[in-house]
Formats: C-alpha cells, sequence, structure tokens
C-alpha cells in the first residue's frame, strides 16, 4: 500500500471583467493507490491569495482556457517550498497508524 497526495483546486475566485484570478481554494489528500481511496482525516485545506498585475503579461491565460494543473502550479509556487512540504507533513502526522484496537478475540 501506497498513499498518494493529491493536489485538487475545490473552486477559485476571479475578476469577471478580465478573468484574473484573485484566490485559489485548494485541497490535498492521502489517497490510498491500492484501492483508491481516501484516508480518513488526512485532508489539508487552504487558499492562496493572488494580487493583479498593473497589466496583464503576455503569457496569461483567460479563464476559460484555465485547467487544474496550471491552477495547482501556481499553489505550488505561491507556497514556495517549504509551504508545500509543511501540507504534505501535516498529512504524513495524521497517517501515523493506530496503536490501539478495540475489539475481543471471541465471538
Amino acid at each position: 500500500m501506497a498513499i498518494v497526495k493529491t493536489w485538487e483546486v475545490n473552486t477559485m475566485e476571479r475578476d469577471i471583467s478580465d478573468g484574473h484570478v484573485n484566490k485559489v481554494i485548494y485541497r490535498v489528500k492521502a489517497i490510498d493507490d491500492s484501492d483508491n481511496t481516501e484516508k480518513d482525516g488526512t485532508r489539508q485545506t487552504g487558499e492562496v491569495n493572488f494580487t493583479k498585475p498593473s497589466s496583464l503579461p503576455s503569457d496569461f491565460v483567460a479563464y476559460d482556457s484555465l485547467d487544474a494543473a496550471a491552477c495547482i502550479g501556481w499553489v505550488k509556487t505561491a507556497l514556495g517550498s517549504d509551504g508545500v512540504a509543511a501540507v504534505e507533513a501535516a498529512i504524513d502526522a495524521a497517517l501515523v497508524p493506530a496503536t490501539t484496537s478495540v475489539g475481543k478475540p471471541w465471538s
């Protein structure tokens, strides 16, 4: 069993006049790749705000043309490697195996 951390865009806030994305609300989930299920208690959510430049850059992508991978790339860039590591470390901490169990050994 391997645990994969999956980054997703929950929603975005944008400027209607030009499509500039002002905020991305993201979530990161721990997924067990053996059965593709989310591990309980391991979801982390956050948001990143983006300041609108005085003029849109030449590589500006229209809102309708955005994809999840590009937006997650923005989020990870804004968080920086330390921020990404901190989010993923919080998930790792939640994955610590149980040390106790409930039940009885007979029927």
